[in-house]
């Protein structure tokens, strides 16, 4: 079984369809006050900046050197439809987790050495490469488990595979939280046990394992520190809600609080939803009290988006105060209502409120901040724009009247800059998938067949 990955997709296809950009720390994600980090290239993880990271501080981190762009989603489907596209020539079954990773069990390698499975994984690498000009890491094992640590470690660019007869030894030695699975909290739980490898959760007895992981997910997390893992490679069915929750140790008790922990559950739900691929109309809040009844608000946008600030927002409308509804063990967002139509790339403010902007992190909740008239000469950094005379490009900055655009595709190499008074006649926004340089027919089929 292998698990592909393809390294800092989302950088990378910045990278790829930007060659300016090719070489320099790359940041896809939200510049707003509650931006995280979506994608962080190999450039800018050398400074420490890492993908759900607050993109303040992965700013700090990379400093002026820093290239922040928001997420082209259409963008990145297109290319990872093109991707599997090509795995599937290698494994007709896949099981797509995200844009960038898929686990595949091809047929002819039942029994294979490990000579043959490299080779195989090599092929596939050459072959996506040479169709999409991208780089992505194959990891082999028996199982999931292994294939997918593997991948991990042949980070960037690479390939490993895991000997059957040394799998056991390679699984145990690693750090507990390496084992798919094991999250910020559980890790800390076994930690305070003295657990600190995946061996040492091996060794741990069924009752001990489930009185500290719980009896749904203890027996199973149990069994993969064993290296048993039978799981198969399964098409994946498009998920109804995408959601991220967390437990904590101790009882949130005012609403302060609950708002941090609002907001922390949100940004990891919009990294799944990135993953994704689709918007969301319908943000759900989950709060479980300390007596373990469960509260749930939710609230409906006017179209599907995948803007975090609109996602945020609309889950702090709806959360409850700790002070009336009593202490909060659990916190949980979710998105609903998921689909493929968004709004966001345009007009973001379609899912607001009417009259009122997000309000910044450091304004206090309640407060809104009204919404001045859209300026159709607004080009963001990041935008993607078409001229006449220079075709293609993409917004590098602007202000004060004037915009600067960078002219180049996937094809053209580095292009020039040209900086314009606003308005500019001859300078329209642009669809994203023209920075590809793709055959159409070719962009049609993939646009169609591109569900993660």
């Amino acid at each position: 079984m292998f698990h592909i990955d393809m390294d800092a997709f989302f950088a990378s296809v910045e990278q790829l369809t930007r060659p300016t950009l090719a070489g320099r720390p790359v940041l896809v994600g939200g510049a707003g006050g509650r931006g995280v980090v979506a994608g962080a290239s190999y450039e800018a993880r050398v400074y420490g900046a890492r993908s759900a990271m607050p993109m303040h501080q992965a700013r700090r981190l990379v400093g002026s050197s820093a290239v922040v762009l928001p997420p082209r989603i259409d963008v990145y489907r297109v290319v990872s439809a093109r991707v599997f596209g090509v795995v599937r020539e290698f494994a007709p079954v896949i099981e797509t987790l995200s844009f960038d990773e898929a686990f595949g069990e091809p047929t002819e390698l039942a029994g294979a050495s490990v000579d043959d499975a490299a080779a195989f994984a090599q092929e596939m690498r050459t072959a996506i490469r040479e169709q999409t000009g991208l780089p992505a890491s194959v990891g082999f094992g028996t199982g999931k488990q292994i294939a997918k640590i593997a991948s991990g470690l042949a980070k960037p660019d690479g390939l490993r595979v895991i000997e059957p007869s040394r799998q056991l030894a390679f699984l145990q030695e690693l750090p507990v939280r390496k084992l798919w699975g094991i999250g910020p909290v559980s890790g800390d739980r076994l930690a305070r046990l003295g657990v600190e490898t995946i061996g040492d959760l091996a060794a741990m007895s069924d009752t001990e394992v489930a009185s500290v992981l719980g009896q749904t997910v203890g027996p199973s997390l149990h069994q993969l520190a064993k290296g048993i893992d039978h799981r198969p490679v399964a098409e994946r069915a498009s998920a109804k809600q995408i959601s991220a929750e967390s437990t904590f140790a101790t009882d949130i008790v005012d609403l302060v609080g609950l708002r941090a922990a609002v907001l922390a559950a949100a940004s990891d739900a919009h990294r799944r939803l990135l993953d994704d691929g689709r918007g969301a109309r319908t943000v759900v809040v989950k709060l479980r009290r300390s007596d373990m009844s469960v509260l749930t608000r939710s609230s409906t946008l006017t179209a599907a988006t995948t803007d975090l600030d609109v996602l945020t927002t609309a889950a702090l409308k709806v959360m409850l105060d700790p002070l009336e509804i009593g202490p909060i063990r659990l916190v949980g967002v979710g998105y609903a209502g998921l689909s493929d139509i968004r709004q966001d790339s345009l007009f973001p403010e379609l899912d607001a409120d009417p009259g009122a902007t997000q309000a910044p992190s450091d304004v206090p909740r309640g407060v809104q901040i009204p919404r001045g008239p859209r300026d159709d000469d607004d080009l963001p950094t990041g935008t993607d724009v078409s001229h006449v005379d220079h075709g293609h490009g993409w917004v590098q900055g602007g202000g004060h009247g004037f915009v600067t655009v960078r002219f180049e595709t996937r094809t053209s190499g580095p292009g020039r800059t040209r900086t314009f008074r606003m308005p500019e006649a001859g300078l329209t926004r642009a669809d994203p998938l023209a920075s590809l340089d793709w055959d159409q027919a070719g962009d049609d089929a993939e646009k169609k067949s591109a569900t993660p």
